[in-house]
């Protein structure tokens, strides 16, 4: 019985640290903070362990945004670097992406698994289909709205990113493309928009999971510290691997990298065969 279990401890820290290492990558590649990958891995492998099904969605998301924290820093770190955070739209958008945030928070203390389950899923898709549709990142509008409009677009990506447990690059990126922002500033920016997104929504995660009856073992709230500790450090790592391969190809490449692996993602969502 004990040599099962060690294997499947040796499985699941193994599946773990594959799961970092891709969403590290994608961190980097896409500006989207890994929890479009994390999630769904944590989801199926917290249903494999036969968590209480009401919680199991909000301990992925709950676990993805803190995973997202160190990751976001590695990398927007990078895209610095290369030029590619832009600094005068996060002053504009930095408050409202947080009181977004905040209002996820509540959101999420409210709704059951499922529900959060169908917003990743739906949200992803939209996502997907305006990736596909449009590869060449066409733009609809010659410029970013004013302070004004921007708000409530800003409080948006927040709100939808904590329920999701994303670092706001899977909404950002596409949203600030369709006004004209060039994808590659918007990747680096969105990395950014990461840090700001994953602290407030980890703290609130950790808050309406404390005490939780059915939490699993090693768990913060709703933020499961042996996911975080496989995670976290392996996200890091491969996160500048990303941000070099996406400053290495073309624009509608990475576009329809992007569409393909959120459509992917969604249809297992709502399928409920994820991986």
């Amino acid at each position: 019985m004990e040599g099962l279990l060690t294997a499947e401890t040796l499985y699941l820290a193994l599946g773990m640290l594959a799961c970092g290492a891709v969403a590290g990558v994608l961190a980097g590649l896409l500006g989207v903070g890994g929890g479009i990958v994390i999630v769904p891995v944590l989801y199926t492998t917290l249903g494999f362990l036969n968590i209480d099904p009401d919680i199991q969605m909000h301990i992925a998301v709950g676990t993805s945004l803190a995973t997202i924290i160190p990751t976001s820093i590695s990398s927007s770190r990078a895209h610095h670097k290369r030029g590619a955070v832009d600094f005068s739209l996060i002053k504009i958008w930095a408050i409202s992406i947080v009181i977004g945030a905040i209002i996820g928070i509540a959101v999420a203390g409210q709704v059951k698994s499922p529900t959060l389950t169908a917003v990743f899923a739906v949200i992803a898709l939209i996502v997907a289909l305006n990736m596909l549709t449009n590869p060449n990142g066409k733009a609809i509008w010659q410029s970013l709205p004013d302070k004004l409009v921007a708000q409530p677009i800003a409080a948006a990506v927040g709100g939808f990113s904590v329920l999701m447990g994303i670092g706001g690059g899977t909404l950002s990126v596409p949203i600030l493309t369709l006004f004209n922002f060039p994808i590659h500033r918007a990747v680096g920016t969105a990395a950014l928009f990461g840090l700001l997104i994953s602290l407030p929504g980890t703290i609130g995660f950790i808050y309406n999971g404390w005490g939780h009856p059915s939490l699993p073992a090693a768990s913060l709230g709703y933020v499961n510290l042996i996911g975080l500790a496989l995670i976290s450090p392996v996200t890091m790592l491969f996160a500048p691997l990303g941000a070099k391969i996406a400053h290495s190809i073309s624009k509608k490449a990475l576009r329809i990298a992007f569409g393909i692996f959120l459509l992917l993602t969604s249809i297992r969502m709502f399928s409920g065969k994820l991986f």
